[in-house]
């Protein structure tokens, strides 16, 4: 049968993406469709709003973006990769087995801030005791800088991890991020349910077979759950480039440098070598975290 098109835009929001193929959900009447971007068109990504047009078969094609109230990105030096759009809060997933990544928490943090939103650490696996308690300083730390960090067991405990994210996901949209093997899955089973039948679902819809962690998508919440709320669960990852950030992002960005930023000897200082650094003269007296200070400081040679 002969593909036909509808007269014109409406409005959708994306639910899921895998590079560059989309599924929409038609805001009128709920109606879910698989969709391309027209032409070379600005990236869309999941939490997009967007305009698009029917098609038949259950496709559609996206017309154009709405302006974003945020979005989270990644990039290197060659090109940037959206991650999500309009969100209201990012929760970090981190666990003490397998240890999770300074390196990458870092990274993450700095990115969300630069796009303006809200952070939530989620210390995964408390019931790993040991492991838990080895990264107890570095939570007490992120709670010094003023992050809230929520402590749960998804998989041993889901009733105790869902009452203690409920309050943080109520009427808002929740992107949850992290690396691989710190029990992210785990959670997104305690909120949502079906997520694994959703997934494959999705999948299918997108053509990606069995590729089901490797695209991001959004859940709506059962309001026993948390009302009026969404999450987006991301793919895990190793890496998360920053080469969109500017130096300033990046300094702005680290909490504990808020009250030196300015106090340096020279306008210009990069806050390495230069002497007179405030930073890293704080640094070096142990006023603030020298792990923290040390993998800031190698960013630029890695981005």
């Amino acid at each position: 049968m002969a593909s036909t098109t509808t007269a014109g835009p409406e409005a959708a929001l994306v639910i899921a993406s895998y590079g560059r193929r989309y599924l929409l959900r038609f805001e009128a009447d709920r109606d879910q469709r698989s969709a391309v971007s027209r032409g070379k068109r600005t990236e869309a990504c999941v939490g997009d709003l967007v305009a698009a047009k029917r098609l038949g078969d259950g496709q559609a094609v996206i017309e154009s973006i709405a302006p974003r109230r945020n979005l989270l990105q990644r990039s290197d030096r060659y090109r940037k990769k959206a991650l999500a759009a309009n969100v209201d809060r990012a929760a970090i997933v981190i666990a003490g087995e397998p240890p999770y990544s300074e390196e990458l928490l870092l990274r993450l943090m700095l990115a969300i801030d630069a796009a303006g939103i809200a952070l939530l650490i989620v210390a995964n696996k408390t019931d790993l005791a040991q492991a838990h308690q080895r990264i107890g300083p570095r939570l007490e730390l992120l709670r010094a800088l003023g992050h809230p960090v929520v402590e749960m067991a998804a998989q041993a405990a889901p009733q105790a991890a869902l009452a203690a994210m409920r309050p943080w996901l109520a009427d808002s949209v929740t992107l949850l991020l992290g690396e691989s093997g710190m029990g992210k899955s785990s959670l997104v089973n305690v909120l949502v349910p079906e997520a694994e039948q959703a997934t494959r679902s999705i999948s299918s819809a997108l053509g990606t077979g069995r590729h089901t962690t490797t695209f991001s998508r959004l859940f709506p919440l059962d309001p026993r759950v948390a009302p009026n709320a969404r999450i987006i669960d991301s793919p895990g990852f190793q890496t998360f480039g920053l080469a969109h950030l500017s130096a300033s992002q990046r300094v702005h960005a680290m909490a504990e440098f808020a009250p030196l930023i300015g106090k340096c000897r020279f306008h210009s200082c990069t806050h390495r070598q230069e002497p007179g650094c405030a930073i890293r003269g704080a640094a070096q007296a142990g006023e603030i975290d020298s792990l923290r200070y040390r993998l800031f400081t190698e960013l630029h040679e890695r981005d």
